[in-house]
């Protein structure tokens, strides 16, 4: 049996979710350029093949750019189908789709908007898990890696839809681990506030009050400081690490 953990000739194939853009994009950089096969994917193909050409180009690495909207059960479907296609089979998977619309107070929350952040934080994992976890436990394992939020455990009432979302991946990542083990591992990623293009909506009080003290480190995170726990959660040297979760956000969750 081949060991997924362990890149072989061609490298391994691995899905990232929200790929286009801000922390997947580096996962993405991170995964080509240890020889990995990567697929980007996001609801925008346009963005999802002009990275994959850029990894190519970066890297020399097998890049493909797959258009899929994660909230949709038939795009995921559907984006499992194409990898399948292409490679064969799927050795690593990082659900790392989100989303967080801003509302004016949670009576105003439109059963619409709660939905659609259900879905793509939580419909999708959940989907994508169940059958790609499916297809490792029956082919040569692999890992799965959920990309939460410390909202989920310090939920604060301007992005509850999200935070209860994440809550349920945190539980969905467990629930994964027990039901595919022992050839599949399923962890978690919980940031906290990261420097992407979400933060640039941020009112410069929030960022002043991170960098005054609310986190311990004085800042917010950079893109691509997630991608060394993904690397670890999803190499050979995380062999025996299932159902965990890594908190990088400087401190903040249960800091006070």
């Amino acid at each position: 049996m081949v060991d997924a953990d362990v890149a072989g000739d061609a490298g391994r194939v691995v899905v990232v979710t929200g790929g286009s853009r801000g922390m997947g994009r580096e996962m993405c950089r991170g995964f080509a350029a240890q020889g990995d096969r990567v697929v980007v994917a996001s609801r925008k193909a346009p963005a999802c093949e002009a990275l994959a050409a850029q990894l190519r180009d970066e890297f020399g690495a097998t890049a493909l750019g797959v258009g899929a909207h994660v909230g949709r059960w038939a795009d995921c479907d559907a984006l499992v189908d194409r990898v399948l296609d292409e490679f064969g089979r799927i050795d690593v998977l990082v659900n790392n789709a989100g989303m967080s619309p801003l509302y004016p107070s949670l009576d105003e929350v439109t059963e619409e908007l709660f939905d659609k952040v259900i879905a793509v934080n939580l419909r999708g994992a959940f989907r994508l898990g169940s059958r790609v976890g499916k297809l490792m436990a029956d082919g040569d394992g692999g890992s799965i890696v959920n990309i939460s939020s410390i909202a989920a455990v310090e939920p604060s009432p301007v992005e509850l839809p999200y935070a209860t979302a994440k809550a349920g991946l945190n539980a969905l990542t467990v629930g994964l681990a027990r039901a595919y083990a022992p050839k599949v591992r399923v962890n978690t990623v919980m940031p906290g506030p990261f420097r992407t293009d979400i933060a640039e909506n941020w009112p410069p009080e929030v960022l002043q009050r991170f960098e005054d003290g609310t986190i311990p480190l004085r800042r917010v995170g950079e893109a691509d400081e997630i991608v060394g726990a993904v690397l670890y959660l999803t190499g050979p040297t995380a062999s025996y690490t299932t159902g965990s979760t890594i908190k990088i956000d400087g401190g903040l969750a249960w800091s006070t």
